[in-house]
């Protein structure tokens, strides 16, 4: 799994999002999110998601909650569809913007 910072507003994730590389996506992610003192909407690009799995939707959930603390707020793009499906499944379809 990749996080790569494309832009102060941007995040494209590229790889797998599943328990194997969650605890390494979460802390890519937040060590981005760290870095920036910007509070304009962050999105977050998941076209480059392959396997994916609930353990990919903790991590970005935890995301979501991470910026809202700073008062930042955040887009999803191209969800893929085991995120999808978990997300629906689990009833937070809505604040990942889904609905």
């Amino acid at each position: 799994m990749e996080v790569v910072e494309v832009r102060p507003d941007r995040v494209q994730m590229k790889g797998a999002l599943t328990f194997a590389t969650a605890t390494a996506a979460r802390e890519a992610a937040l060590a981005i999110l760290n870095r920036s003192s910007s509070s304009e909407s962050l999105t977050v690009d998941c076209s480059g998601v392959g396997a994916s799995d609930s353990a990919g939707l903790a991590v970005l959930i935890d995301l979501l909650a991470n910026a809202s603390k700073r008062g930042r707020p955040v887009q999803f793009w191209n969800l893929p569809p085991g995120i999808v499906a978990a997300a629906k499944i689990s009833d937070v379809d809505t604040i990942l913007g889904m609905a």
